[in-house]
C-alpha cells in the first residue's frame, strides 16, 4: 500500500513592489541637516548679516553709554543712563519667548522684514530725540528698537540649527561674531561722526536681508534625549553669567577715564571696539573646537576664563596697556558665552523646537540682563577706582557661580550617557 500523498499548498505572494502596483516609490526624507553647501553657507551669510544689523547695535551700546554720561544726557546719574541699556536687553531676551515660537511655527521670511521695519522706525525716531530728555531714549531705543530686533535675531540664530548638525557650533559662531562686529563698527561711527555731523544725523540706519528658510528635508524631528534638566542648567547658568557679561562693555571705558585721572586719552573710546573686535574670533574659533570637544564643555572653560581675567587683570589694572589687554584677551574669552548657549540648546533639543528652547534661555537671561548693569552702576557711586572694583568683583563673582552651573550641564549629559549604557548592557547581559 502507497503512502498518502501529502495535499500541496501554494501560498501566492500578494505582497508586490510599489513599482508594480503603478505607485511611483519615492525616495526616504532624511531628517538629518546637510550640513554643509552652498544654501547652508548662504544662509549663515544672511544671519550674519541680520545680527550686525540688530544685536551689533545693542554690542555697541557702550558707545552710546559713554555719550550719553558726558554729553547727551550729562544731567542724569550713570545708573539711570546704564538702565537704556538693561531695558533694551531685558526687552530684547524677554520677545525672544514669544519670536522662538513663532519661528517654530512660520519660519523667517515675514518675521525679519517685519522687524527690520520696526528696528529702522526705531532709530529714525531716536535720531531726533532731544539733549537732556531722557525719556525719549527710553521710548526709542530702550523699547521700540528692542520689541523689534528679536524678531529678526532669534530666528538668525535659530535657523542655522536646520541646516546644520554636527558643525553647529561653529555655523552659530558666524552671526554670533557679526554681532559683535556691530561692537567695533558703530562705537567708531559714533566717535568719528558725532562731533562732525551731530547725534541725529549719526543715528544709524541699517537694511536688513532674510536669511534662506528652513532646509526642506527637515520635515520631522531629529531624536534626543529628554532635556529638561539640561535646559534648566543653561538658563540658571546663562542668568547668572548675563550678570556679569556685559558689565566690562558697557563700563570700560569709563572705568578707564577714571583710571588716567578723569581724563579721557586717545584710545579709551576704543577699549569697547578692541573687545568687541577680539569677541568675533572668540565666538567663531571656539564653535569650530566645541564641536570635537564639547560645546558645554567649551563653555564652561571660557566662562571660567572670563571670571579669573575679571577678578585678576581688570581689578588690578589702572593703565591704559594694561587695560587693552584685558580688553583684548577678555573680549576672546567671553565670546563663546554668546553662541554656544544657543548652540548646547540647540543640540538636546528637537529641531522643531529649537527656537523655543533659545527663546527659554534668553528669556531666562532676561532679568539678569535687565539688572545686572543697573546694580553694577549703584557699585559707582563715585566714580573712583576703588568704588568702580566693588563693580569688578561682584561681576567676576557671578561669572564664577555661572560656572558652576554649566558644569552641572556637563555632568547631567555624561549621568544620562552613564544610565544608557548600563541600561543597553543589561538589556544584552554585558557584564
Amino acid at each position: 500500500m502507497s503512502a498518502p500523498i501529502s495535499p500541496t499548498v501554494t501560498i501566492q505572494d500578494d505582497t508586490k513592489p510599489d513599482v508594480e502596483l503603478g505607485v511611483e516609490e519615492k525616495p526616504a526624507i532624511s531628517a538629518e541637516p546637510p550640513d554643509g553647501g552652498l544654501d547652508a553657507w548662504l544662509t549663515v551669510l544672511g544671519c550674519s548679516l541680520v545680527a550686525l544689523a540688530t544685536f551689533g547695535l545693542v554690542n555697541g551700546y557702550g558707545a552710546f553709554n559713554d555719550y550719553y554720561e558726558t554729553t547727551y544726557l550729562s544731567n542724569y546719574s550713570p545708573t539711570v543712563i546704564s538702565m537704556i541699556g538693561s531695558i533694551q536687553l531685558f526687552i530684547l531676551y524677554s520677545c525672544a519667548g514669544v519670536s522662538g515660537p513663532v519661528f517654530d511655527a512660520y519660519g523667517p521670511r515675514l518675521m525679519i522684514p517685519a522687524s527690520g521695519l520696526v528696528t529702522v522706525f526705531a532709530l529714525c525716531m531716536l535720531s531726533i530725540t532731544k539733549p537732556q530728555q531722557i525719556y525719549q531714549q527710553f521710548l526709542t531705543q530702550a523699547i521700540l528698537f528692542a520689541l523689534g530686533a528679536p524678531f529678526s535675531f532669534l530666528p538668525a540664530m535659530a535657523v542655522c540649527a536646520h541646516w546644520f548638525k554636527r558643525r553647529l557650533a561653529f555655523a552659530i559662531g558666524f552671526p554670533v561674531g557679526s554681532a559683535s562686529l556691530g561692537g567695533i563698527i558703530y562705537p567708531v561711527i559714533l566717535n568719528r561722526l558725532i562731533p562732525r555731523i551731530g547725534f541725529g544725523w549719526t543715528s544709524p540706519s541699517r537694511p536688513v536681508g532674510p536669511p534662506n528658510p528652513c532646509h526642506p528635508s527637515l520635515k520631522c524631528s531629529r531624536s534626543t534625549h529628554s532635556a529638561t534638566c539640561g535646559i534648566r542648567f543653561l538658563c540658571i547658568g546663562g542668568w547668572f553669567t548675563v550678570f556679569s557679561t556685559f558689565n566690562p562693555f558697557f563700563y570700560v571705558g569709563v572705568y578707564g577715564a577714571t583710571a588716567n585721572g578723569g581724563v579721557t586719552s586717545r584710545l579709551t573710546p576704543y577699549y569697547l571696539s578692541i573687545m568687541c573686535a577680539t569677541a568675533i574670533a572668540g565666538r567663531i574659533v571656539p564653535g569650530y573646537i566645541a564641536d570635537r570637544v564639547g560645546r558645554f564643555n567649551v563653555v564652561a572653560i571660557s566662562t571660567l576664563l572670563s571670571g579669573i581675567l575679571i577678578l585678576s587683570l581688570w581689578y588690578t589694572s589702572t593703565a591704559e596697556p594694561n587695560l587693552i589687554a584685558f580688553s583684548a584677551i577678555y573680549g576672546f574669552a567671553s565670546g563663546p558665552f554668546f553662541s554656544l548657549t544657543t548652540a548646547c540648546a540647540a543640540q538636546i533639543s528637537p529641531v522643531h523646537e529649537v527656537g523655543a528652547r533659545i527663546g527659554m534661555i534668553f528669556v531666562a537671561m532676561s532679568t539678569g540682563a535687565f539688572a545686572g548693569t543697573p546694580i553694577g552702576g549703584v557699585f559707582i557711586r563715585q566714580t573712583t577706582v576703588p568704588h568702580f572694583r566693588q563693580l569688578i568683583l561682584f561681576s567676576g563673582i557671578m561669572a564664577l557661580v555661572g560656572v558652576v552651573l554649566f558644569l552641572g550641564c556637563t555632568v547631567d549629559a555624561v549621568s544620562k550617557d552613564l544610565r544608557g549604557c548600563i541600561t543597553l548592557n543589561k538589556q544584552y547581559n554585558v557584564v
